[in-house]
């Protein structure tokens, strides 16, 4: 089996049944299904467990190029616009149970929230801001858009940033979590800039001896 034939058949269906897996449990529970249950309060919890999903694809989206780097497998690429795509999914299915479950669709009392919340318009920022990522996801605005495209996609880093605020904005007491979803950005954020500055050098042009 070649490299694609295995990404097409092997590691895309895999992927695909990982990053559906938070969501057919939330349908499971919401269903009643045995096993499966969204604790005492199950209009909070899957607006939590939909948020916290989005946050983990992102974050697993941003590990995809130093894993290629260190494992010297650039065919993880072709996984991470699928798994930037289902980070975009459920922070939008996130936002979707946040105003229909917990607001019924009470668009005066949303926007009442993002006002009195400061949280919720970081996390509402947040999906904003990757509406033109998931819009420009295709290879036909991969062309049309060239090196602008690569320079849009960073947005990707400051969403992130944006989403981690987010989830530790609204923790009010265990702070663990929060904590550890920073410490692994932190760790992505310095990789991603200490490989730019190691291209910027190598592409720096040589500077000329001085005359004695």
């Amino acid at each position: 089996m070649t490299l694609v034939q295995r990404y097409r058949w092997v590691y895309k269906p895999l992927v695909w049944l990982a990053c559906l897996a938070p969501l057919l449990l939330i349908l499971a529970a919401a269903f009643g299904l045995p096993g499966v249950s969204l604790t005492a309060d199950p209009v909070r919890e899957t607006v939590h467990r939909l948020g916290r999903t989005a946050l983990n694809l992102l974050l697993i989206t941003l590990c995809v190029t130093p894993l290629k780097d260190l494992l010297h497998a650039p065919q993880l690429l072709r996984l991470r616009r699928l798994l930037g795509l289902f980070a975009f999914s459920y922070a939008l299915l996130h936002f979707v149970a946040f105003a229909a479950l917990d607001l019924r669709l009470d668009w005066g009392r949303i926007g009442a929230e993002l006002v009195k919340r400061p949280y919720i318009l970081v996390g509402f920022t947040a999906l904003l801001a990757l509406l033109p990522l998931a819009a420009t996801s295709t290879q036909r605005m991969m062309r049309r858009l060239g090196r602008r495209w690569v320079k849009l996609h960073r947005l990707i880093y400051p969403i992130a940033l944006l989403g981690v605020w987010h989830f530790w904005w609204q923790t009010k007491a265990d702070l663990t979590q929060p904590l550890l979803y920073s410490a692994a950005l932190t760790v992505l954020l310095a990789y991603r800039i200490g490989k730019l500055r190691r291209t910027t050098s190598m592409s720096a042009p040589a500077t000329a001896p001085g005359k004695t």
